[in-house]
């Protein structure tokens, strides 16, 4: 019987070639970075050292690609651990284990990582396929443990390989894809920068003037207490019990804390559970965050206010700025909008005008916002699904 072809699901057109499997440690000389001791003696570290000491944290904040590096080894720590000068691929073996890193600079490297010495492959299709394969280093662990990987386990791991021109094709895709996903990244990152700023500027200080408003209005604000503009009602006929929850229902369910849509529903399993549906703002009464929401609810949570205005505000402008702009940190676990919110004193414009103004400004930059995170979380699925597909 024929032997069944060695390809993946899915390929560039013009490679028909079988993969090749073979184990990593034939592909690479594999070894540990080693870490100087005590790693808390100030002597291991110098400002002014040319060669960086790669950190997790530097891996996660730089998406595996290693660009820069905030703390620098000195020659004393360079003595004793293993320093790089040249593109290196790497390995995580502590903390996050498994995340794949390219590291781009001069790098004294800790006995966190391993490092791929004299690769005979695409050290980007490796960065790839390692990002693909992180999950099943979990079978190196015992449930509820770490994983414990080390140069031997990774060594063994047996990998299949196209010829190193289909891995520079599959490597160029994937790195271009990465470009994308960084690129809507950084534009979030930017639209959250400005959001921040306009958030400090567009609010009356102390003087009773912002110090950016838009043009034709130049009255004081006035300052009044919030719970003089909302009315608030705890929920209490909320769901209580548990209920299947399908992205296939209409109704959401919202939930106090960082989750919020909890699920879908279409029932109210028996209880006179509220559908809210006019424009309200929800207060976490633990946490003190809000939202706005303008579409129809049920609530799972007794921990939150359901706040109405009670004059003729605009709501957006209260809830995607006002809210938003008050610097406060619950000291303990209690209800919060009673006893301190209701009370804070927030800068008011005298127009209407400007106060929809306002509010729409801040309407448009979250919804762009919403676009890019959207469009960041198509891309790393649809990233997600060809890695399974182009590799083997």
């Amino acid at each position: 019987m024929k032997d069944e072809k060695k390809a993946p699901k899915l390929r560039f057109k013009g490679f028909t070639d079988d993969w090749e499997q073979c184990k990593l440690k034939n592909k690479a000389e594999i070894v540990r970075g080693a870490s100087p001791r005590p790693i808390s003696n100030p002597k291991w570290f110098d400002d002014n050292s040319n060669v960086g000491w790669l950190r997790i944290s530097d891996v996660t904040e730089q998406r595996g690609r290693i660009h820069h590096l905030s703390q620098r080894i000195s020659k004393a720590g360079q003595s004793k651990t293993r320093v790089i000068t040249e593109p290196h691929l790497l390995l995580s073996i502590a903390a996050t284990v498994g995340s794949p890193v390219i590291n781009y600079v001069n790098t004294g490297v800790h006995d966190g990582f391993l490092i791929f010495l004299n690769p005979t492959f695409d050290k980007e299709f490796m960065f790839q396929w390692l990002l693909m394969f992180k999950p099943y280093w979990n079978k190196y662990g015992q449930p509820g443990s770490q994983v414990n990987l080390n140069s031997d386990i990774v060594g063994n791991q047996s990998v299949a390989f196209p010829t190193m021109s289909e891995q520079e094709r599959i490597a160029d895709f994937f790195s271009k894809l990465d470009t994308a996903i960084t690129l809507h990244e950084e534009k979030e990152r930017q639209l959250e920068r400005l959001k921040s700023a306009l958030l400090q500027k567009m609010f009356a200080d102390k003087s009773g003037y912002p110090a950016v408003r838009f043009k034709g209005f130049n009255e004081a604000w006035t300052n009044r207490k919030l719970g003089n503009y909302f009315d608030y009602e705890q929920p209490t006929p909320y769901i209580v019990t548990n209920t299947n929850y399908s992205d296939e229902y209409n109704t959401p369910v919202l939930t106090a804390g960082q989750s919020f849509i909890l699920g879908y529903t279409n029932e109210d399993i028996g209880l006179k559970c509220a559908t809210y549906k006019e424009p309200v703002i929800i207060f976490d009464d633990f946490t003190t965050s809000t939202h706005l929401v303008t579409f129809p609810f049920k609530v799972k949570s007794s921990a939150m206010k359901i706040l109405t205005l009670t004059q003729k505000n605009d709501s957006m402008y209260f809830g995607y700025t006002s809210l938003q702009n008050i610097k406060y940190k619950p000291l303990n676990h209690e209800r919060q909008w009673i006893s301190i919110f209701s009370k804070i004193k927030i800068g008011i414009p005298i127009s209407k005008i400007e106060e929809r103004k306002i509010g729409n400004l801040f309407e448009r930059i979250d919804h762009l916002d919403n676009y890019y995170q959207q469009k960041i979380e198509r891309l790393n699925s649809i990233k997600q699904s060809l890695l399974q597909k182009m590799f083997i």
